[in-house]
């Protein structure tokens, strides 16, 4: 009987899948907000659950479903610039420079060690470190609850992660090239100038024009789209000098930030994108995912495993502690750093996933399954440590509790919710 409905899940009609997906879609986020769990947990959940390697309702390769997975992906680093306060990262850059560098250069630094000792090449190693090197804020929303956003310690660790962000996306933009078409000094120097050109271009030059576009087109509808098409602009330039879309998409967020805040088509672009393509490129990530292969390899690989996510987690607390040091903050202000900038989730997922599809001509991967299945342990593990550990110095920083009527924000909900 299980064998028949089991056969049967395989041969839904089109129409069914995409109901069926509807309804994960709707369900999985809800059940893990309800666990105190981040909903990406839930939507990869269901990748593998339902996926080719699972109960077999998602096929392993749909034109659909992978097209709607790289629009999602290009969206999540897209928010992800929209996201960075800007005027609080100009209040306090200097000091946002300083942790920025630190928790950049220390989590890199140990990630290319762990790669150098597991045998890995010297630029599978660099890649290694950079996803080491962002990270995600999911713990905002839980120092928004308690009063301490305008805390510098706060203000410092959210005003770095724009250059984590970007510094970890222009390592993995320079080392992709490297390894798919070989090291050459010439070709290094062109991508470099090449990467001097497109900031500007994209930075100043993107936002201008979107600027004068959102003038022309009042229309919440014609201002949403003029959003979508910067995204595709801005993607395939950095696809024209072999850079990943992702980074274009990361780099338009920023140039459109103060162009689009008081837009509101872009909340309606948040709101289309988190409902629809991005939980569609969480789930398709879980369709990659073999449980038996993934089990083995966490078994065979545990070292592996055991390196990257202590080696990260010691990493980001190292920064935080030095910086402390540097400006004098309290103890908990430095522990609260350290757990706001613990969680790797989106950019994190997107660049591993970016490095995993990047071949040479021998068809070598630039970093292998056992480090993908690494990464995404790794994902689990921070986005679910993170908030709980910036819970608990939250509620010690701030010295009380939480209002009777604040609003009922779980630790792992912003504004866009999904990313």
């Amino acid at each position: 009987m299980i064998d028949r409905l089991l056969e049967s899940l395989t041969q839904l009609p089109l129409l069914a899948r995409f109901a069926f997906a509807m309804t994960v879609i709707l369900i999985a986020p809800a059940l893990c907000r309800r666990l105190r769990l981040p909903p990406i947990v839930g939507l990869l959940a269901a990748g593998v659950i339902f996926g080719p390697y699972g109960l077999h309702v998602g096929p392993r390769h749909n034109e659909v479903a992978e097209h709607c997975a790289d629009i999602g992906k290009l969206l999540l680093m897209f928010f992800a610039g929209l996201e960075v306060d800007l005027q609080m990262f100009h209040r306090t850059r200097y000091r946002s420079l300083a942790f920025g560098v630190a928790t950049f250069s220390l989590p890199l630094a140990t990630g290319f060690l762990i790669g150098v000792y597991f045998g890995y090449g010297w630029v599978a190693s660099v890649v290694i470190g950079s996803l080491f090197a962002s990270h995600t804020l999911l713990g905002y929303p839980i120092v928004q609850r308690y009063g301490l956003v305008q805390n510098e310690a706060v203000t410092v660790t959210i005003g770095a992660t724009i250059y984590t962000d970007v510094a970890s996306l222009l390592v993995l933009a320079i080392c992709i090239p490297i390894h798919t078409s070989g090291f050459s000094a010439t070709a290094f120097v062109v991508q470099l100038l090449e990467l001097a050109l497109y900031l500007p271009l994209v930075l100043f030059g993107l936002s201008a024009v979107v600027r004068y576009l959102i003038d022309k087109f009042h229309s919440k509808e014609g201002q949403f789209l003029v959003m979508l098409l910067a995204v595709a602009v801005a993607g395939i330039g950095a696809e024209l000098i072999n850079l990943e879309g992702i980074i274009g998409a990361f780099l338009a967020g920023l140039a459109l930030n103060r162009a689009v805040h008081s837009s509101p088509a872009k909340s309606e672009l948040e709101f289309f994108g988190n409902t629809l393509f991005i939980p569609v490129f969480f789930i398709t990530v879980g369709f990659l995912i073999n449980p038996r292969v993934f089990a083995a390899t966490a078994a065979s690989h545990f070292g592996l495993v055991l390196a990257i996510v202590g080696g990260l987690i010691v990493a980001k607390w190292l920064a935080a502690f030095l910086t402390r040091q540097l400006y004098g903050y309290s103890r908990d202000e430095g522990l609260i750093m350290w757990s706001l900038s613990l969680p790797q989730v989106a950019s994190t997922l997107a660049a591993a996933i970016v490095a995993f599809n990047a071949q040479n001509q021998a068809g070598e991967r630039l970093i292998d399954q056992p480090t993908r299945d690494s990464v995404i342990v790794l994902l689990v593990v921070t986005s679910v440590l993170g908030p709980i550990l910036t819970e608990r110095y939250a509620r010690r920083l701030s010295g009380a509790k939480i209002p009777a009527d604040a609003p009922a924000v779980g630790p792992i909900e912003r504004a866009a919710p999904i990313a």
